[in-house]
């Protein structure tokens, strides 16, 4: 049975009526109409975004995807997991991997052993972005922030992350590294950890749903209104998430 199947997204988002009157009927069917005919919904979900063999590779990828194109990550990712030798993705979709496969979050960092940031920066991620240009940290820096607070909260396999989804105290932690105060990152990572019911809203969805309506939405109106839109998809025949849809959007809109 595929993950998602365990994860239907009213147990986050509370009653699919209230999510509906959240936002204008008319405005919901007119963009669950434009996925239809825009959108390839049957596709979505077989590429291997979502996969990784092992949960620290999410955050990698929360990170270093903010604000750039998404073949820079990917390269990122491969150097450093040609480097270390560990296994990039997981061997079976829509299924955790076994904690037995997985390297955990304390073991990931201690992988860094006492190199420095800057020298993981250039020579191992050989990528040295920063988390925003005003104040901004060196993205590897963030990330080891990210892994060290997932490790003070225990969060070591995949089958941990349902501890800290709706965690205030975990939020916070995150929302104050540098660069990370819009939650972007930690959405878009608690969604490749498996919250099949979150979405990473960002630039790329705010323009296709503004594409779709007409009408201009923020950064907390996207997450309510895929949801929304999932549902009504659903209604007509598809089974999906909102975590699904977003790839859709996120693949269509790539190619544009």
């Amino acid at each position: 049975m595929e993950c998602h199947k365990f994860e239907r997204w009213w147990l986050y988002f509370g009653d699919t009526k209230t999510i509906i009157t959240m936002t204008d009927s008319k405005t919901i069917k007119s963009i669950t109409k434009y996925c239809i005919d825009n959108l390839d919904l049957e596709e979505s979900g077989k590429g291997w975004e979502y996969y990784y063999a092992s949960m620290p590779l999410c955050v990698i990828d929360s990170v270093f995807s903010i604000g750039v194109l998404y073949e820079g990550v990917i390269n990122t990712i491969d150097r450093l997991s040609d480097h270390y030798k560990i296994q990039l993705r997981a061997k079976k979709k829509h299924t955790l991997p076994d904690i037995k496969n997985q390297i955990s979050t304390t073991d990931f960092l201690n992988l860094f052993g006492t190199d420095t940031i800057d020298f993981l920066a250039s020579s191992i991620f050989k990528n040295r972005q920063r988390t925003s240009s005003k104040n901004g940290i060196l993205k590897v820096e963030a990330v080891i922030k990210f892994l060290n607070i997932l490790k003070d909260f225990n969060i070591e396999y995949y089958q941990d992350i349902s501890r800290v989804i709706d965690n205030n105290s975990f939020d916070f932690c995150i929302k104050n590294i540098p660069g990370q105060k819009s939650g972007i990152s930690l959405k878009y990572f608690l969604m490749l950890a498996g919250s099949k019911d979150l979405i990473k809203p960002d630039r790329m969805v705010i323009r296709f749903l503004q594409n779709a309506s007409g009408k201009k939405f923020n950064l907390q109106d996207c997450q309510t209104v895929l949801s929304a839109v999932t549902l009504e998809l659903n209604i007509k025949g598809y089974d999906l998430t909102p975590q699904l849809v977003d790839n859709a959007i996120w693949n269509y809109q790539r190619n544009l």
